[in-house]
């Protein structure tokens, strides 16, 4: 996984790690091999304390959000755990998150497009580009009207 980070990360890029970054703690220390600026959004399974997380992240935060600009309009929430659909409505664009592995957020029988799952068993075991991200949403997101009202 090393290897996979590496070549798709360069040393100033900042990589949001979307939680459960390593068990046992010993697994901690390949995050100093891994390139970039890391700021981690806690997951449920980072339950060691803030000193041994400090180490290897800039920074720890519950979750992050991705202001909406000109390149996207709407806005983006990134947390670990999936968030509850009504807190995207009329604030975010959609949700990027890990937590379910190789599954997607379902709703009505059909893939959620509101929620990308940045897992790395989705995602070749790689962090994805924010570009990727944004694309995604434009491809799946919302009529412009509703973009407009989600960023007002």
């Amino acid at each position: 996984m090393v290897e996979r980070w590496n070549a798709v990360v360069h040393q100033k890029d900042t990589v949001y790690h979307l939680g459960d970054v390593a068990i046992p703690r010993s697994g901690l220390k390949n995050l100093a091999k891994c390139n970039g600026r890391k700021i981690l959004i806690r997951g449920n399974h980072d339950t060691f304390k803030l000193k041994d997380y400090a180490e290897y992240f800039e920074d720890i935060r519950g979750a992050h959000f991705h202001q909406a600009g000109s390149k996207m309009l709407g806005g983006l929430i990134f947390t670990h755990i999936p968030v509850h659909p009504e807190n995207l409505q009329g604030h975010y664009r959609g949700n990027v998150h890990g937590h379910l592995h190789c599954h997607q957020v379902i709703k009505d029988g059909q893939i959620d497009t509101r929620y990308f799952n940045a897992c790395v068993e989705r995602n070749n075991f790689t962090p994805v580009a924010l570009d990727e991200v944004i694309d995604y949403f434009k491809i799946n997101g919302r009529g412009s009207a509703d973009l407009q009202h989600a960023s007002a």
